[in-house]
């Protein structure tokens, strides 16, 4: 099948993966400053705080922080069973579990706003699991789309890629405006979700599930017209034969 749009979809897809590693730096922001200090969408940081707070460092978390990596698990491996039997790039099934983080997102949003989570731990706790959840379900996603140096989540390993294949290493650069990208707009959106806390604790999430709602809108329709493009060309091509 002849596909004459796959720069473009690529393009597109690119855009669409950095617009959700932003949202991620507003989640993470509101996690750690709003909710016990638990990152919910860079589990290498929770790994971290548990070993500090096994080895006795003071007023570390525990549970949170061991909650929202398992609950990360949860949802990577839920939309990974999703995703398994689906075709390379965006299908039905990727709409599907982005818009599932949409949803989980939105009502999340609605929760903490009528809520006041803080008020007990438990209420906390589930917060931080549900938003854990839905980072693994949008991470997993990513993953699947096989943007290159684009994970959503982290940026460890991109920044490693942009000084390790820099021209000063020797390298040629490759990747390099997408791995910059990268970096800024988490370090951007940790910024917007820190200043959202001034107003409440959910519109940092709300703005992580608008976010994710205009992903997922754009990026299907683009599936759906890349496919109508596909078969009409498709058809021509029999046509012809």
């Amino acid at each position: 099948m002849v596909k004459k749009n796959r720069p473009a979809t690529d393009r597109l897809h690119l855009w669409l993966m950095l617009a959700l590693t932003f949202s991620t730096g507003v989640i993470d922001a509101v996690g750690y400053l709003g909710l016990d200090r638990v990152f919910t969408g860079n589990m290498t940081g929770n790994v971290v705080l548990l070993g500090m707070a096994f080895a006795g460092g003071a007023e570390l978390p525990i549970l949170r922080p061991a909650l929202a990596l398992v609950f990360f698990m949860v949802g990577a491996a839920l939309a990974g069973r999703v995703l398994r039997k689906a075709p390379e790039g965006w299908s039905g099934r990727t709409s599907g579990t982005l818009l599932a983080v949409t949803v989980g997102l939105t009502a999340l949003a609605v929760y903490v706003a009528l809520v006041d989570v803080h008020a007990d731990e438990v209420l906390g706790s589930i917060t931080t699991s549900v938003l854990a959840t839905v980072m693994g379900v949008q991470a997993a996603t990513a993953k699947r789309l096989k943007v290159a140096e684009i994970t959503t989540v982290v940026v460890t390993s991109t920044i490693t890629g942009l000084a390790s294949d820099s021209r000063l290493a020797g390298g040629k650069s490759p990747f390099w405006a997408r791995r910059a990208s990268a970096i800024v707009l988490i370090m951007a959106g940790a910024v917007v979700g820190a200043l959202t806390l001034s107003v409440g604790l959910w519109l940092g999430v709300a703005v992580s599930a608008l976010l994710s709602a205009v992903v997922t809108l754009l990026g299907h329709l683009r599936h759906r017209r890349d496919r109508r493009e596909n078969i009409a060309e498709s058809a021509k091509e029999s046509a012809l034969r």
